[in-house]
C-alpha cells in the first residue's frame, strides 16, 4: 500500500492522544512517517510545541461531524490510531471511512455494544476494503489478550496443545484509569439501562462471537479464596471486556485454545484475613461510577511515569505442566503504557503484518498482529512477556 504516512494519529489534542504524539516523536522521531489529527488548527499547533514534536509532522484537520474530512484523512495514511471516545458516540465515521480506504485502524475502545455493532455492520465490508479493524488496543486488553496468547503459544510448543483453563491474575498495579475509559463506561451503562439486549450482552462472555458460545465461565464477581496461588482474589473491573476479546480471539484464531476454553480474570489481594478482607473492600468498590475522573484529565507526568502493573496467567497444560506467564508494563496502565501501546500496534499493522498473513475484518489484538506485536512491545513498548514456570 503506498501512502504518504505510516500512522496518523486522530484525537492528538486530548489527553491520551497528545501521549501518543509524545511517545511516537521520542521514540522514532523521523525514523517513521506520522502525522497529527484533530478538529482545530490551532490547537494541533499548540500541542505539537507543547509536546516537543518536530515541525515536519504533518498536522490534519478533520471533524467526525465532516465525514468527508475523514475520510481524505484515511486514503492518505496505512493506518489510524484513534484516541477520541466515547466510541459509541464518535466512532462509527471513523471506522467507515477507514473501511471504505482499505485502511488499518487501531483504537481504544472498552465498550461491548459497540463493537458488537462494528462486528457486524462492518467485518464484511472490511474483508473486501483489506482494512483490519482492531479494537481494545490499550490497557484494555493488550496485556490479557496477548498474555494468554503467549501462554497458549508455549503450551503448544512445549507441552501437548492449548491450556482449555487459564486464570488471568492481576498481581500488582499502580495507577488510574483514564477519563476517556470512565466516560465509555457510563456511555455504555445508560445503553445497558435503556436495552436489555445490551445489558444481557455485558453479562455474556460471549457477546463478541456472534457464532459461537462456550462453556460456562466464571463469573469473578466476588471474592475468592484461591489456595493453590497462596492468596484471596477479588473483582477485576477490567474484566468484562478482557475476557470478551480473549474468547473473540480464541474464535478469530480457529478455536486455537479450543472451543471448551475456559478464562477469567480478577485480582490476587494475598493470603489469610488480611487479603480476605482487602478482597472484599476491592470488591465493595464503586469510585469508577461514583467519581469518575473526566475526559481530558489525567496524572502527572509523575505519576505515569512511577505507575506499572503485573499480570500473571496460570494454565495446566495437557502433559500436565502447571504454566505460570507473566506480563508486566512499566507505565501506569490508563495513560503511559496505553499510549504507547496503542502507537505500537498502529505502526505494527503498517510495517509488520501483511494483508496475506491478516486479511481484513475486525479483530482483537492477538489474531491480527500476535507475536509481531509482542516483539515490538518488548524492543520499545516497556512491557515484558516471560514464562515463570
Amino acid at each position: 500500500m503506498s501512502r504518504e504516512f505510516d500512522v496518523v494519529v486522530y484525537g492528538a489534542t486530548g489527553f491520551t492522544g497528545r501521549l501518543v504524539a509524545e511517545y511516537l516523536q521520542g521514540q522514532y522521531g523521523s525514523g517513521v512517517s506520522w502525522a497529527m489529527a484533530g478538529r482545530s488548527q490551532e490547537k494541533l499547533e499548540a500541542v505539537r510545541d507543547e509536546m516537543g514534536v518536530s515541525k515536519d509532522v504533518a498536522l490534519i484537520v478533520a471533524n467526525s461531524d465532516k465525514p468527508e474530512t475523514l475520510a481524505a484523512m484515511a486514503a492518505r495514511t496505512k493506518s489510524v490510531c484513534t484516541t477520541v471516545g466515547p466510541y459509541q458516540l464518535y466512532g462509527d465515521p471513523l471506522v467507515e471511512a477507514c473501511v471504505e480506504a482499505g485502511t488499518d485502524y487501531v483504537d481504544l475502545s472498552g465498550e461491548p455494544p459497540w463493537m458488537v455493532d462494528t462486528i457486524a455492520k462492518y467485518s464484511a465490508a472490511a474483508k473486501k476494503s483489506g482494512a483490519r479493524i482492531v479494537h481494545s488496543c490499550g490497557f484494555d486488553s493488550i496485556p490479557f489478550d496477548l498474555g494468554v496468547y503467549f501462554l497458549q503459544q508455549h503450551a503448544i510448543a512445549h507441552h501437548g496443545g492449548p491450556c482449555t483453563k487459564i486464570r488471568g491474575r492481576v498481581r500488582k498495579m499502580k495507577g488510574t484509569f483514564s477519563g476517556g475509559t470512565a466516560a465509555s463506561f457510563g456511555e455504555t451503562m445508560k445503553r445497558a439501562m435503556k436495552d436489555p439486549k445490551v445489558l444481557a450482552g455485558l453479562k455474556d462472555p460471549f457477546a463478541l462471537t456472534p457464532d459461537f458460545t462456550g462453556p460456562p465461565q466464571p463469573t469473578g464477581h466476588k471474592p475468592i479464596e484461591e489456595q493453590d496461588l497462596g492468596s484471596w482474589s477479588a473483582p477485576f473491573i477490567m474484566a468484562s471486556i478482557n475476557t470478551k476479546n480473549i474468547h473473540r480471539s480464541n474464535a478469530l484464531l480457529g478455536h486455537l485454545y479450543g472451543e471448551d476454553f475456559v478464562y477469567d480474570e480478577m485480582v490476587l489481594t494475598g493470603p489469610g484475613e488480611k487479603g480476605k478482607a482487602a478482597a472484599e473492600y476491592v470488591a465493595k468498590d464503586d469510585s469508577m461510577a461514583k467519581n469518575p475522573p473526566k475526559p481530558g484529565e489525567g496524572p502527572s507526568k509523575e505519576e505515569r511515569e512511577t505507575g506499572f502493573y503485573d499480570v500473571m496467567f496460570v494454565g495446566d497444560a495437557p502433559d500436565g505442566t502447571r504454566i505460570i506467564a507473566g506480563v508486566t508494563g512499566d507505565k501506569d496502565p490508563g495513560y503511559g503504557s496505553t499510549s504507547k501501546m496503542i502507537a505500537e500496534s498502529a505502526l505494527c499493522l503498517a510495517k509488520d503484518v501483511s494483508r496475506e498473513d491478516t486479511p481484513g475484518g475486525v479483530y482483537t489484538s492477538a489474531p491480527a498482529m500476535g507475536g509481531a506485536l509482542i516483539d515490538r512491545l518488548v524492543a520499545n513498548a516497556g512491557l515484558t512477556f516471560k514464562i515463570e514456570s
